[in-house]
């Protein structure tokens, strides 16, 4: 939002998802899209389902509209309500990962390589034609969050470069075999020990920031939000104990008076 404006582009309306608890004990909170927005007066609409903003989005003067990961599809009605269409920026390179986790997707996989691509949204789940896609290569020791944020700056960068193709030039169909990217559970973080190291890490690479891998150690949940392979063994290297912060593994090791679930 915060790069379209910056490069120039009006924008008439901005819809986001409702305010919610961001915290145990807290109050309401808005999203960070609108606390953005708000701060740079922009008309703000939060709906519960996507299609009750149709009339408001049709009104709104607006040719195009851009959706990154807004969690719903859009119903007919409202892909129809704007002249243009909705373009949606997308993490990975499609038809490969489909769905709500495509960079956690492609870790878990081993996929040497991801990317981003901007597509016109149709009501398929990420079905609709592609204007343009970037590929980027997937680091061996990047985590989830860090490949992400790579993501939104290729993403954004070639969004804009899009924008003026939009309504000119035709979008490609998909080709090659669709992969869905399923929403992530807590249970598939846990960490397998009899599974290969290598196998583990990238369980724990997909798993930072969220939902974070995990073992079980004297009845408590020990995350992991880091570990290497050193010769030919799993090792932690980030740790967080059931209510505590972060710390590193060899001090969590050094005050562990417990089982430790890492020596067999």
């Amino acid at each position: 939002m915060l790069a379209l404006l910056d490069a120039g582009h009006e924008i008439s309306l901005v819809v986001t998802q409702p305010d919610r608890k961001r915290s145990r004990g807290s109050g309401l909170s808005p999203s960070p899209v609108k606390a953005a927005a708000i701060e740079r007066g922009l008309a703000v609409a939060t709906p519960e389902r996507a299609i009750e903003v149709a009339d408001l989005v049709r009104s709104s003067g607006a040719d195009l509209a851009i959706v990154v990961a807004f969690g719903q599809l859009l119903p007919k009605a409202l892909l129809d309500s704007l002249p243009l269409g909705f373009l949606n920026l997308h993490f990975s390179l499609l038809p490969r990962w489909r769905g709500a986790a495509p960079v956690e997707r492609a870790i878990l996989a081993d996929d040497p390589s991801t990317g981003v691509c901007v597509m016109l949204l149709d009501e398929g789940l990420d079905t609709g034609p592609v204007y343009a896609r970037e590929t980027t290569a997937i680091r061996n020791d990047e985590s989830a969050g860090e490949l992400t944020a790579r993501l939104v700056t290729l993403g954004t960068e070639l969004l804009l470069r899009t924008l003026p193709l939009v309504g000119v030039a035709t979008p490609d169909p998909q080709t090659g075999e669709p992969q869905h990217a399923s929403k992530l559970s807590v249970d598939e973080f846990r960490l397998d020990l009899m599974m290969p190291p290598d196998h583990n890490v990238r369980v724990v690479r997909a798993g930072n920031p969220r939902p974070g891998a995990w073992i079980e150690t004297d009845g408590k949940r020990l995350k992991v939000l880091a570990a290497n392979v050193v010769e030919g063994a799993f090792v932690p290297t980030l740790v967080q104990p059931a209510g505590k912060p972060e710390m590193p593994f060899a001090s969590w090791k050094a005050g562990n008076r417990g089982t430790d679930p890492f020596v067999s």
